[in-house]
């Protein structure tokens, strides 16, 4: 129980690594709050975490909605001290084939919320709390296709270490966990055929040296280590939990 009493936010709560983290911090003894965009699957989250978890809808691509979340929470829970800024979104074209809108829906996700995330949480955010940003593994290495998605994934990684710095005199820890090849949902959002699938995931699985996929459950691990006071001198730093895939 090593967030008992803790407020904890997350977006992109509703699934994948962002609801395997709720289970983990419920089962700290935090209490949760589930941000995602589809209210069903906000409802539906906060009823399996269940307790006291609080599930809101918002679009973290705009700032409003943003806003709008984080005035509910001062309202309901009056503080936050712990941010998982992990809503992201994850699809892969050559850069030949990149359009002004898939770069912006990228953008505006993963960079653009992620940073207003933060900025809206601040007058919320305890002495003493703790933000994690979530990047991943590709920020490490060039992967054909993915040069929209790993470039907005590496700014976070950036994003941390400046606000780590910034936010010091708060004593708000502020670090970043890089997830490598996950078995969520996410996976099936790519816009590829299953066919492709299949494919993707096997070239992927050949570079890490682990030979599987992780589990949501292992990076929600790695996140609640991060949220606690385990990690009290942690700050301005990336968690890699990708299987060894970085040091191939």
């Amino acid at each position: 129980m090593k967030l008992l009493n803790k407020i904890a936010v997350i977006t992109g709560g509703n699934s994948g690594i962002g609801l395997a983290t709720a289970h983990e911090f419920k089962a700290q003894g935090a209490r949760v709050i589930i941000i995602g965009r589809k209210p069903d699957a906000v409802a539906a989250a906060a009823k399996e975490v269940g307790g006291d978890t609080i599930g809101l809808v918002a679009d973290v691509s705009l700032v409003a909605d943003i806003e709008r979340a984080f005035a509910k929470i001062r309202e309901q829970v009056g503080r936050v001290d712990i941010l998982f800024a992990n809503a992201g979104i994850a699809k892969f074209l050559p850069i030949a084939e990149v359009t002004e809108e898939f770069f912006l829906e990228h953008t505006a996700i993963n960079v653009k919320g992620a940073y207003f995330t933060a900025q809206k949480a601040l007058p919320l955010l305890s002495e003493g709390a703790s933000i994690i940003f979530t990047s991943s593994t590709v920020s490490h290495f060039g992967m054909p296709g993915s040069s929209v998605y790993s470039m907005t994934k590496a700014a976070l990684i950036n994003l941390a270490k400046t606000l780590a710095v910034e936010l010091a005199g708060r004593k708000i820890r502020v670090n970043v966990v890089s997830p490598g090849p996950i078995a969520t949902p996410i996976f099936g959002k790519m816009g590829l055929t299953e066919e492709a699938q299949k494919e993707v995931g096997g070239a992927i699985l050949a570079q890490v040296p682990l030979a599987r996929f992780g589990e949501a459950s292992e990076i929600a691990k790695a996140v609640a280590y991060l949220a606690s006071s385990d990690a009290a001198y942690v700050t301005g730093t990336e968690l890699l939990v990708d299987g060894g895939m970085a040091q191939g």
